[in-house]
């Protein structure tokens, strides 16, 4: 290429740079436009959040949430009737949800509030009681009626033309398991009370759930149901070779206040099938330590412990509630139990806990009379088998 030619050069890239320039131009504004058009969608969706926050404000538009507030009028005003005895607050106040007045005081007492009540339920259901495993319902009324058909209703095979054969009538068997009055009675000092940082609700229903859970825990095993729940050890117990309704069958061990592993093999097989799958033991402790180093033929434990946190120990596969009210095992003692608990007892009790404050009773403390109703009752006599530690 020789020199005169570059000027020609030069001067043809001129129009390409220009119009570089001019695309590069072009994006830019472009950009800044899309920019503009961004900030201002977000500007107006801020403002809308804004207006709505507002109304909503404004409004004072219920939580959806549904748990109970902290401040609830009902929490506050038992609160101040804990720490000082001002009942005004409770006076004709409506429980949301119940469609009762908490102005029960001629009745024995003022309902708990709601985070109380479940404290307490939570315990009573956590510890080591029937309560547990058997089934449990909420009634309103002075007792709870049980219908239970212990007969199959009549089938037959039938033919498209021939005539139909009038089958049998089930038999039904009504159980009444009246309501009883279970009772705690903790007490505080007055000064501990007046501090603001002592916690009465959780104090308090953390007494009336331990002193439930005991007394629970021995009337739904041997309670007599004389002003109590009746215990399922407290009916008559016969062979399970002639077991009949309204007796609880039972399985010999064989060995005279002791036990072994064949008679844990029989005392399972006992239990009809349709109870079975639902199956569980009921023994003390002591029972339990006994019954943890049996093994069978094969040299393996009958007894396992739960794989995780919480669960309970397994006998047989079977789950174990070591409920410490059982007898011990002694000659013809009924120490273990099994079955179906959720078929075979039944837990009937009002939803409501009361509270009475008693300022004079035991001064300088305050007495907190704390009643609820409970009831309880076998409601299925083939649900549950016992194990007798004897010959026969």
């Amino acid at each position: 290429m020789s020199k005169t030619d570059q000027p020609a050069l030069a001067g043809e890239g001129a129009p390409l740079v220009q119009e570089v320039k001019q695309a590069m131009t072009g994006f830019v504004h472009e950009f800044k436009g899309f920019q503009d058009e961004i900030e201002l969608k977000l500007q107006q969706q801020e403002e809308r959040l804004t207006m709505l926050d507002r109304k909503s404000q404004i409004a004072a538009r219920p939580h959806l949430a549904t748990s109970i507030d902290d401040g609830a009028p009902h929490q506050k005003a038992f609160d101040a009737y804990l720490r000082s005895g001002d009942d005004d607050g409770l006076r004709g106040l409506e429980i949301e949800g119940k469609s009762m007045s908490s102005t029960v005081n001629s009745d024995g007492g003022y309902l708990v509030d709601a985070q109380t009540s479940e404290a307490v339920k939570s315990v009573l259901y956590s510890s080591a009681s029937i309560r547990s495993i058997a089934s449990v319902v909420n009634v309103e009324a002075t007792s709870y009626d049980v219908l239970i058909d212990h007969t199959d209703v009549g089938a037959g095979w039938a033919t498209e033309t021939g005539a139909t054969a009038e089958t049998g009538t089930p038999s039904i068997d009504r159980i009444s398991i009246p309501l009883h009055e279970l009772s705690a009675l903790p007490k505080a000092s007055q000064r501990l009370l007046d501090d603001s940082a002592f916690d009465i609700e959780g104090w308090l229903a953390g007494r009336i759930a331990e002193k439930f859970a005991r007394a629970e825990a021995a009337a739904f095993i041997t309670g007599d149901g004389t002003d109590k729940p009746r215990g399922f050890l407290d009916h008559p117990a016969v062979d399970d070779a002639v077991w009949t309704w309204g007796n609880l069958g039972y399985v010999p061990t064989g060995i005279a206040g002791d036990v072994d592993g064949d008679a844990i093999v029989e005392l399972v097989y006992a239990l009809g099938a349709q109870y079975r799958a639902n199956g569980s033991f009921v023994m003390n402790s002591k029972t339990a330590g006994h019954i943890r180093k049996l093994k069978d033929a094969d040299g393996r434990f009958l007894w396992s412990d739960g794989l995780a946190a919480g669960e309970p120990a397994r006998l047989m596969g079977y789950p174990v509630l070591i409920a410490e009210d059982m007898p011990d095992a002694a000659t013809d003692s009924y120490s273990i139990a099994f079955g179906d608990f959720a078929a075979g007892y039944t837990v009937a009790e009002r939803p409501d806990l009361r509270v009475l404050r008693d300022p004079f009773s035991a001064k300088p403390h305050v007495l907190f009379y704390a009643t609820k109703r409970v009831g309880g009752d076998v409601s299925d006599f083939a649900a549950i088998k016992l194990l007798k530690f004897g010959t026969v």
